[in-house]
């Protein structure tokens, strides 16, 4: 049963995230498990960028990555092959940003209550 493009129920009867079976993944790493498909992500950042260039034209803005929504160091990385920038707003984020080697000024750091360090 398909329940999403990259979701289904196996012949198993598993949920399937990405073709990986979560009973195996599960077995492999332990719980809790966070797990991401990392096609379906790269797919996401491609339809906003064709979005914006559909409906606003070739420089009509960019696509920024919520870095609150997921913050580690792969995502960074898929954002950065993708060519799209993300947003920051604490310094773990920053840290975390710093240390996947993400291009800073593809980075918006935002948000209140920053200190004068923060900045």
């Amino acid at each position: 049963m398909i329940l999403y493009d990259n979701f289904q129920i196996n012949s198993k009867g598993n949920l399937e995230i990405g073709g990986c079976d979560s009973v195996e993944l599960v077995k492999e790493y332990g719980t809790p498990l966070y797990v991401v498909d990392e096609n379906q992500i790269r797919k996401n950042m491609r339809a906003y960028k064709d979005a914006i260039k559909k409906y606003f034209g070739e420089n009509g803005g960019e696509v920024a990555f919520a870095s609150k929504a997921l913050s580690f160091k792969g995502i960074y990385g898929i954002a950065a092959d993708e060519n799209i920038y993300t947003d920051i707003c604490s310094p773990g984020e920053m840290a975390t940003v710093i240390a996947a080697g993400f291009p800073l000024e593809k980075a918006y750091f935002h948000g209140n209550n920053k200190t004068e360090s923060d900045i």
